[in-house]
């Protein structure tokens, strides 16, 4: 097998760019959507904190489709409305940034779900409101299989 030894470099290069530009998908994310400030918004996960906005910097494509929150199913940790509930987005991330780049919509999940387990420490709350049966409770109502 004969190989053209300039083709080599294009070939390189191509895969370099690819690799620094993963394809993006959408995808369900469940976690509790933090609003703690104005203009301030993330998504804690099983995957970490993502940035979907930041007072006067980074802002998501799509944050007004960040679902209405009920406040009976919002913790409050500031004046006003902000605070805290868990929820499930519809998004397209970027990795390596930790950001969400796109929020296509998306359903608040209530508390009640935590019931019973108030006493777990914060860490393991956010792992109840992120763990599988969050997304489980999203599929079932929305019908999806994503």
């Amino acid at each position: 097998m004969k190989i053209n030894l300039l083709a080599i470099p294009t070939i390189l290069s191509s895969l370099l760019s690819i690799s620094a530009f993963p394809a993006s998908a959408t995808e369900i994310r469940c976690g509790w959507l933090h609003n703690p400030t104005p203009a301030n918004w993330y998504l804690t996960d099983k995957d970490g904190q993502w940035t979907i906005g930041v007072q006067g910097g980074y802002q998501a494509s799509g944050i007004d489709n960040i679902p209405q929150m009920n406040e009976k199913e919002y913790v409050k940790t500031n004046v006003g409305s902000y605070g805290y509930g868990c929820a499930c987005l519809e998004v397209t991330v970027d990795r390596n940034k930790q950001r969400i780049t796109l929020i296509n919509g998306g359903e608040q999940l209530p508390l009640k779900n935590l019931q019973g387990r108030s006493k777990i420490t914060k860490k393991l709350e956010l792992t109840v409101c992120s763990e599988d049966f969050s997304l489980q409770i999203f599929r079932t109502k929305f019908r999806t299989t994503n």
